[in-house]
């Protein structure tokens, strides 16, 4: 079965100077020198910037282009999914004995995207500091779509736009894994009024040092319902390339799925068939950016606010330029691969 499905849109970013960094900093003063060199952008303070990558702004006509957030399905009947690598943002959800992405699009869009499947309670809580995103999804039962309908995501599930938003289905996947759309078209369904979010992130320039915080990583493993997700350090890309069940993550194009940035946040799910996660309040977390893994926290007391991460002496910790993917995982999921070991060695915890 050819399953080979073009996808519009690249992240091809232009830079606008090439200098040697360090790795992320934290802003608690304490830092050495990083070994490894990285090209970014020295990205002046009055430049525009892409909220969510905190790139160089490209493309104009997006400064003010609402979040879009599409529920891609992670069933092994849904891969290779479309859309993986044009968004700025993934977040893992954990599901029924599954998981399921939350991928976050504003800088770029992808047509077609999908498999697209439905929407939790829990979305609306980890979506709610993205300014009203635009929220596409293929709907769900009657209780999470009253709930979804009084919140200030802008429901544009396949009930309601259906051929306006591009939905399709691919004669390529067995339902219920066979449903796209177009985010071009979606856009232009968008409320009048609609602006972009604000930045959720706090990202590293030419004049932050590696923390003293910082470990040097060269992979990360996390246990979430059903899937086994594993990220590997590429020094050559430096970014950190996706595993999933032993076999390499690509999309439609069978481009690797591969960030400069993984967060992992550890947070409390409840114990019921199909699982919420409480992401209000505070709780451990792990960021993993250019080579260096933090061991920090996340902290959010309101829902309409980004997560705060600070490292282990509270300083705040800043990521790479470029696409994040945030493992929302249960607590003791996640197991550090250090220099000196191999992924064989450490163990899913």
């Amino acid at each position: 079965m050819n399953r080979r499905i073009t996808v519009l849109g690249s992240r091809s970013l232009v830079i606008a100077a090439v200098v040697a960094l360090s790795a992320c900093g934290g802003s608690s003063g304490s830092s050495t020198a990083s070994t490894d060199s990285v090209p970014t952008t020295d990205v002046a303070s009055d430049v525009p910037v892409n909220p969510l990558l905190g790139t160089p702004l490209e493309d104009p006509t997006t400064a003010t282009r609402p979040a879009m957030v599409v529920k891609i399905d992670n069933h092994p009947g849904a891969r290779p999914q479309a859309g993986i690598n044009q968004a700025d943002i993934i977040f893992e959800e954990n599901v029924e004995k599954l998981t399921r992405y939350a991928a976050v699009f504003q800088s770029l869009g992808s047509d077609p995207v999908g498999p697209i499947r439905s929407g939790r309670f829990q979305d609306i809580n980890l979506l709610g500091s993205l300014n009203k995103p635009l929220f596409v999804w293929s709907g769900g039962n009657s209780k999470v779509s009253a709930a979804i309908a009084k919140s200030d995501l802008t429901d544009l599930s396949y009930l309601k736009v259906n051929t306006d938003g591009g939905f399709k289905r691919s004669e390529d996947y067995k339902a219920p894994h066979n449903l796209f759309a177009e985010t071009t078209k979606l856009w232009t369904l968008a409320p009048a009024g609609s602006s972009a979010p604000s930045t959720q992130f706090a990202y590293r320039t030419v004049s932050d040092a590696n923390a003293s915080t910082s470990k040097e990583a060269i992979g990360l493993k996390v246990s979430m319902d059903g899937v086994k997700a594993q990220w590997d350090w590429d020094a050559t890309t430096k970014e950190w390339a996706r595993t999933q069940d032993g076999t390499p993550v690509v999309d439609t194009a069978d481009v690797a799925l591969s960030v400069p940035n993984v967060i992992v946040l550890e947070v409390e799910y409840t114990n019921s068939y199909s699982p919420i996660s409480k992401t209000l309040g505070s709780g451990k977390a792990y960021v993993f950016t250019n080579g260096v893994m933090y061991e920090g926290t996340w902290t959010r007391t309101d829902r309409l606010k980004p997560f705060e991460l600070k490292d282990s002496a509270g300083g705040v910790i800043k990521l790479t330029p470029g696409q994040t993917f945030v493992e929302v995982a249960r607590a003791g999921k996640t197991a550090v691969v250090s220099p000196g070991m191999t992924q064989d060695e450490v163990k899913f915890p």
